[in-house]
This record gives structure tokens, sequence and C-alpha cells, in this order.
């Protein structure tokens, strides 16, 4: 586990761009934590990372989006009204997840089991201040290095 403090929206950002060079077809990173924390913000700094097409905004209210055009596709998920692993399956995305990055909102206890190994991201946000924490969780061997890559480009 590894954490991050990111004093702005904009480091918060620059995360997600950082985590963007890591990133490798067939990852899935779940991203937790309570409304305001960031979660959209490193997606956004993903997509801005694997240069995808058009903007990545939460998909609270169409569940998924699928963006392309980048070093990889982002499926982009908000899990916040699934109740199960098979609502996510029910989803049908019209990409071959194994092709693509995976980031989940909202998807702890629901995803984990769609592939051997993934990243969780743990923000929470301090009251009254922009100033975020990151705990990165490595599920898997292959995420162990890459954290620790995260990490060390963080100072």
């Amino acid at each position: 586990m590894s954490g991050l403090v990111l004093p702005s929206a904009a480091d918060t950002h620059a995360l997600g761009i950082r985590l963007a060079a890591q990133l490798r077809p067939g990852d899935l990173v779940v991203l937790t934590g309570p409304l305001g924390a960031g979660k959209t913000v490193i997606a956004q700094g993903v997509g801005a990372g694997l240069a995808v097409s058009g903007r990545v905004v939460s998909p609270t209210f169409v569940i998924a989006r699928v963006h392309r055009g980048g070093r990889l596709p982002l499926v982009h998920v908000d899990a916040y009204r699934l109740g199960s692993l098979a609502e996510v399956d029910d989803l049908d995305l019209d990409v071959d997840v194994e092709e693509s990055v995976t980031i989940v909102e909202w998807g702890a206890g629901l995803v984990e089991q769609l592939t051997d190994e993934h990243l969780e991201i743990e923000l929470t946000r301090l009251v009254d201040s922009d100033e975020r924490r990151a705990e990165l969780r490595a599920y898997g061997p292959s995420w162990t290095d890459r954290v620790e890559r995260l990490a060390e480009t963080a100072d």
C-alpha cells in the first residue's frame, strides 16, 4: 500500500496522467471514496494520459462510457447504482476489456473478480480543503512494481 498527498485537484489529475503511463491492456482500476473525493478527476487524468478522444466526464447517468482514439481504449464505469457483478456484466460493453483499460468508480466489492489483478485507489478529501489523500493498493504482482513507480514519480 502506498499513500499520496494530493494538495489540489490539479495534483489529483496529474496522478491520473502518471497512472496512464503505467497502464496496460486488460488493467482494472477501482476508485473508491466519498462524493467529491476526486474519482472522476483521476479518470480524466487517465484519459488525458492515454490521449483518448472526447471529454472524460462522470458516467453516473449512463453507467459506462467507452473512450477510444488513444494509446488504449478507456472504459469508464460508475457502479454507484449497480448492486452486483451480474449487473456489471449486463452492461455488455462494446469493447474487448482484455484490450482496454477499465476504470470503475464506486466499484469496490463488485468488480474485483473481473481480472486476476487490479489496482484500488481509495480517495479521501480533507474537510474545507482541496487536499486529497490517495491510498494505492496493489492486488497482484504486476501492480506492486507499478504502484512503487507511481509513488516514486509523485516525489
